[in-house]
């Protein structure tokens, strides 16, 4: 299987998931984007098409030169996602949203601090939020990367959230995730400051999310 047709599924996978982003609340119209790591570099979502009428054709495969092939422009994010996708061998697919409670923190340059264990599911003790720098830029891309490091997911000034997984269903889930975190923290600060948890409280939390949500094996079945 070549050219338009290759990894069909995935391309038909990554559009499902596209759309549920916008069902879901996570986004709106044509903005986010969605990548995914593929032999060949990754598959990325095209700029400015909604994504109810996506095919599997107009998903772009990317390079990690820059290069990319398709009958569709890449989304402008492509640098964003080359650069984590790049630096984080661990991480197979990259999810950006523009998430509403997500983007409100963002917009007032806030990270998500330790006001509920659950931050830990972004790997460390808060989200941080990257310093502003003008979408598709370069400079987006670098901040974006530093706020990441140690995390799987951050916000972007004045702009949205990422989140990363191994892959297409574990950074939906993680951006689910984040957003609800984001709303409960907004509410809460309607009211006053969060009490946050001590470091202490939370590299307990970390350790247990090691193994948090794994099920044993089951035992074989002989024929």
């Amino acid at each position: 299987m070549s050219g338009a047709c290759e990894h069909l599924a995935l391309r038909e996978s990554m559009i499902a998931t596209a759309r549920r982003m916008n069902a879901s609340a996570l986004n709106q119209g044509t903005s986010g984007n969605l990548s995914v790591r593929v032999e060949a570099g990754f598959l990325l979502t095209p700029t400015g098409m909604d994504y109810d009428s996506l095919v599997p054709e107009d998903l772009v495969l990317m390079r990690f030169d820059g290069r990319h092939e398709g009958r569709r422009s890449p989304s402008s994010e492509w640098q964003l996602h080359r650069d984590i996708l790049a630096a984080r061998p661990e991480v197979g697919a990259v999810l950006h949203a523009h998430s509403m409670f997500c983007t409100t923190l963002a917009c007032l340059h806030r990270d998500i601090p330790a006001f509920h264990y659950m931050v830990s599911a972004a790997g460390g003790t808060d989200v941080r939020c990257a310093p502003y720098a003008t979408f598709g830029t370069v400079e987006l891309a670098a901040h974006v990367l530093a706020a990441l490091e140690g995390r799987k997911a951050c916000l972007m000034a004045n702009h949205g959230m990422v989140a990363v997984g191994r892959d297409l269903s574990a950074a939906f889930k993680l951006a689910v995730e984040v957003e609800t975190l984001a709303a409960m923290y907004w509410r809460a600060l309607q009211v006053g400051e969060p009490v946050l948890l001590d470091g202490a409280e939370m590299a307990r939390v970390l350790e247990k999310f090691k193994t948090y949500g794994q099920q044993p094996t089951p035992p074989s079945r002989e024929a």
